[in-house]
């Protein structure tokens, strides 16, 4: 039996190498968030917080596992095992 699976769409909006950060969007089935991930640090941060408990953690394995290959205006996809 197959798990259920979502493919989450990424797109960079901004970063800063200076300030440790990256923004973007993601949409993941019908939700949509803003995000801003401090990779000196290690902390994501999700807006709205509607549904942030379904897509967290396989966002910041994602950024984690790629932030220095990303780049601004770069569209990006991972998939998560939950139908979202």
């Amino acid at each position: 039996m197959s798990l259920p699976e979502t493919t989450a769409q990424v797109k960079i909006t901004s970063q800063s190498w200076h300030t440790g950060k990256i923004r973007g969007e993601i949409e993941a089935g019908s939700y949509q968030w803003n995000f801003e991930w401090h990779f000196l640090q290690g902390k994501l941060s999700l807006k709205p917080t509607f549904g942030r408990s379904l897509i967290q953690e396989p966002l910041a394995r994602f950024l984690e596992n790629s932030d220095y290959q990303l780049e601004v205006g770069g569209d990006y996809q991972f998939s998560v095992r939950a139908k979202l």
